[in-house]
Order: C-alpha cells, then structure tokens, then sequence
C-alpha cells in the first residue's frame, strides 16, 4: 500500500509517499480501506519529532482519524461487518491506504454526512468530549470559552454545546474566524490580535463568569484564565502552543474552588476511547445534520501532505483539513 512516511524529523517537506505492507487485524480489530484521513496538529509534532507514536503503532506514518469501508475483521469483532462505512479514531497511520482500528473506536458514518467529511470528526469530538463533558462535566446551563475557536476542536466546541444547550465564547485570530464561529453558534467571538480576550468577557458579564475553559494555548493565557472562571469554574488544557510555563493565583484557586486539569487523547486506553465512542453515537450523531455538521475547509490528494502541513502552519483555515485517498 502507499503511505505518507516521516522519512526523518523535519519540516513538512520530509513527508514523503512510500511502500509499505498493507497491516493486518489483530483480534479485537478491523482493517479498513481508508477513503481520507484528518489533519491534525499532533500530526504536526509527530513529524517533527516531538510527538512519538505508541508502542506497537507505525511510528513514521502519522495520522489519528480516517474514514473508509471495512475490508477484514478480527476473529472476535461482532459489531461490525466487511463493507461497512466507518469513521475511526487510531492511535497512528492514518496516512495510508489501509489501516487497522480497534473495533470500539469505530464509529458509523453520521445521517447526512459524506464518507470523506467523516473523516474530519473523530480526534476532534473525542477530544471534545472527553475534556469538555467527560472532565469538566458539562452542564446545559454552563459557560464555555473555547480558544481557537476556527480550529477543528474549536467548530467541535462551539457546536456541541450550543446544540447540547449551553452558551459558548471563543477567541480567534481574524475578524473573517470570528464571524464564522458566530455563524457556528458563539455568542461572542474576540479577535485576540485587536483585543484582549479577558477584559472583553469581563465587560460582558460585568465579572468572572465563564464555567468551563478549553484552552491549547497555555503561557501568558493561563492567569487569564483563572481570573475568568466562576466558582468551581474548570480550566481544562489540551495543548500549551504558546507556552508550556503559565503563571496562576493559587490563592484565587482556592478560594473559588476551580479546577485545572488537562488531557492528551493518544495514551488513553482502547476501553476509554471505545467508551467515548459509544457517548458519541449515543448523544453526539443524532444531532446530525441539523444541529451539528463537518467544517472542511479544503481537502489534498493523499499525496500532497507537505501542502496539507504547510496550511495547517499557517493557521489560516477555518474547520478541518483532510487528506483524500
């Protein structure tokens, strides 16, 4: 099969296109003819090094989300059937023509919803799901800021708890990100080049209000952070592209009993993941199409990976990017 391939640590010119052995189901998973693969930022660290591949995952093929059709299954899978359409979330080499998947990390394809746009919901609604309702224990009446709301996690954010009955801010970083994510559902968009996110909210809500924060920022956004929350508020991270040092008031913290918690989705058990799964397909993929819908904003040929990182560098998309093969 081909595969898009780390030949070595690097920018994204080290992707490149190879052979390599179609892999094989083991007994609790499916092999699956991959139809597109997410983008993801993970994606990014992995190829340059910063973010390895678990034990037993193709450690130079990157990739954490596909869609595509059954072709073979393990000897004890029951749930699923050759030729069924699938969403999956994997733990690596999505960039490929073939993968194998546990078999709870499948998904079925949403009503309403393409085979190749599947491909963009995985890594983002569990993440989304395992921070936002599984950590912070999302409730119809909260609050959410969710930073980067152009991102894949920030559309998954702004969506899924506007349908699920909360009100939900966001940043992003240009007026054109800002006014889609109120076109998403955001009550208030901040563009953080023009102004500052905290004093904006603060305005708002004439003081600290906001219940639950998802942040990938980190650094100086943390303190901000802390002083946005109400009591018992949750600060939840998932990635610190900023900074990975953030200053905090541990005496406001105390005082107002929050929580600051995080998570990285990749080491998490197959029995956690297929849990998500099954709360996805439970209270998540009936809300297709109505409520919630896939934001791609462009789609590359499996081989054109170097110019799928090259615009996810660039931060100037808007939803997901995906690779089709």
């Amino acid at each position: 099969m081909k595969a898009v391939v780390i030949s070595e640590p690097g920018d994204p010119e080290v992707l490149q296109v190879k052979e390599r052995i179609k892999p094989e189901p083991g007994e609790n998973e499916v092999l699956i003819k991959v139809r597109a693969a997410g983008v993801n930022r993970p994606d990014l660290a992995q190829r340059m090094g910063k973010y390895p591949a678990p034990d037993g995952v193709p450690s130079d093929i990157p990739g954490l989300e596909i869609s595509g059709t059954v072709e073979q299954l393990g000897k004890t899978v029951k749930t699923w059937e050759i030729g069924d359409q699938v969403c999956a979330l994997i733990a690596g080499g999505g960039y490929a023509e073939y993968v194998v998947a546990p078999a709870s990390q499948c998904l079925t394809i949403p009503e309403g919803i393409s085979l190749e746009e599947a491909a963009s919901l995985p890594e983002t609604f569990f993440t989304v799901w395992n921070n936002v309702f599984e950590k912070g224990k999302f409730r119809s009446t909260d609050k959410v800021l969710v930073h980067g709301g152009s991102s894949g996690i920030g559309v998954a954010t702004i969506q899924m708890v506007n349908a699920l009955g909360g009100r939900v801010f966001t940043t992003a970083g240009t007026d054109e990100k800002c006014q889609a994510c109120i076109a998403l559902g955001a009550e208030m968009a901040i563009n953080y080049q023009l102004d500052d996110f905290e004093d904006k909210i603060k305005t708002h809500f004439d003081g600290a209000a906001i219940d639950i924060i998802l942040d990938m920022v980190g650094g100086d956004y943390t303190l901000k952070n802390i002083r946005l929350l109400a009591p018992k508020g949750r600060l939840i991270m998932i990635n610190a592209m900023k900074n990975k040092i953030g200053e905090v008031d541990l005496i406001r913290i105390m005082k107002n009993e929050l929580v600051l918690t995080g998570s990285t989705l990749r080491p998490q058990s197959v029995a956690y993941k297929g849990h998500i799964a099954t709360q996805l397909m439970a209270q998540i993929w009936p809300l297709f199409p109505d409520k919630i819908k896939p934001i791609i904003h462009t789609a590359f040929p499996l081989t054109d990976a170097q110019h799928a990182h090259q615009l996810m560098e660039s931060s100037t998309h808007i939803g997901k990017i995906l690779l089709l093969v």
